[in-house]
């Protein structure tokens, strides 16, 4: 990220512009670096990034219509015996009433609604919903995992193909590097943006560790792929679930937006004005539904999050920053050191991206463990 906002800041200098965005920083990197082809075809490096901005976003949509399926799944599945005194769920089993898939297309319409208000001050206000939310069920989350006992003797080290899946995993929390540059251009002082990208990154990094070490401590092999689906049953953590699912319901429009500002306008640029905002609705609808669809067809929250980590994620965190440092500065004496870092770096995101996308797409073909991630067991 940091890389990128560099390249960005040195373009937006020497073009004298005032903002350029991720998939212009790889043009005009291109349009600068030494080899006379990728000059030529620049404008490729622009459609590329677009593309790969498109099925990230469209795939974290997908990811989120999993997520809130499966914890509707359980409020709605459990409400009928859920009482004030917590149950472990570790010890209950129960088979499910409804599948899934039936919980993603209730929630489809809503969600179509959600992506039609394009305001951005509307925008911004279910962002700091879904912020409020997400941290107070964090914090209740991290509150039932401190105080409760934990495993002893759980392996420290998991075998490599689990590793593979881990990389898909942790470079998916890299959502947000399509915004990096919008958030800078929106800052009163965006000179302090570096600054806060490090605090904010670090804060997330250690919530991150912090949650997923505890999660382990306490469930153990028998974590889910969404730690509140591991959480005991009683109305407090219910509630827990609930909340932190009206946070990411309204996450869905905003990360929908960068796709939408990429594929809306260029299809509402081909019809005629009295068509246009038909032609928009439309689009929306379809995007949704098509996210939708994604999930209902592979519903395997863990697999689709390290599937999209490895094929998009890698290449627009990892893979193409350090690859525009060097087009980007090339000319301008950069140094040996910092190409051998750039193209380490890179190199070490194509072998995470063929590896970690390989491993993905096998475990989806087992059909006999098709459902193990999702399985809600409850026991009355």
């Amino acid at each position: 990220m940091d890389i990128l906002l560099n390249c960005a800041c040195h373009l937006t200098q020497r073009l004298q512009r005032s903002f350029v965005n991720y998939e212009e920083t790889t043009m005009y990197s291109l349009e600068t670096c030494p080899s006379p082809w990728l000059r030529t075809h620049s404008v490729w490096g622009r459609y590329v990034v677009s593309f790969l901005l498109i099925v990230t976003q469209l795939g974290f949509c997908s990811v989120y219509f999993m997520f809130l399926a499966d914890n509707l799944q359980q409020i709605m599945e459990e409400a009928h015996f859920t009482s004030n005194v917590c149950q472990p769920r570790q010890s209950l089993v129960m088979t499910s009433i409804l599948d899934t898939r039936f919980y993603m297309l209730t929630i489809l319409p809503f969600l179509i609604l959600l992506v039609l208000i394009q305001n951005p001050q509307v925008l911004s206000i279910f962002s700091t919903l879904a912020t409020i939310t997400t941290l107070s069920s964090l914090a209740l989350i991290f509150e039932y995992l401190i105080q409760t006992p934990h495993h002893s003797n759980l392996p420290l080290v998991a075998n490599w193909k689990t590793f593979l899946l881990f990389f898909g995993t942790a470079i998916f929390t890299f959502e947000g590097v399509g915004m990096v540059l919008p958030l800078k251009s929106q800052m009163k002082s965006p000179q302090q943006f570096p600054a806060v990208l490090y605090l904010g990154m670090s804060f997330v990094i250690f919530l991150y560790i912090c949650l997923g070490t505890l999660g382990y401590m306490k469930f153990g092999t028998d974590t889910q792929a969404s730690i509140t689906l591991n959480l005991p049953i009683c109305w407090l953590y219910q509630s827990v679930k609930l909340m932190y699912s009206v946070g990411i319901f309204f996450t869905y429009a905003l990360q929908f937006h960068v796709p939408a500002e990429i594929i809306v306008p260029y299809v509402v640029s081909r019809v005629s004005e009295n068509w246009a905002l038909f032609v928009d609705l439309t689009v929306r609808t379809a995007l949704v539904c098509l996210t939708c669809f994604s999930a209902v067809l592979i519903p395997r929250l863990d697999l689709v999050i390290s599937l999209v980590g490895s094929v998009s994620s890698s290449a627009l965190a990892i893979i193409i920053p350090p690859l525009l440092e060097i087009a980007t500065f090339y000319s301008e004496n950069i140094s040996c050191a910092t190409i051998v870092k750039d193209i380490m770096i890179s190199i070490l995101g194509l072998l995470g991206c063929v590896l970690g996308t390989y491993q993905a797409l096998y475990e989806m073909t087992q059909q006999t463990h098709f459902y193990t991630a999702n399985s809600t067991r409850v026991h009355i």
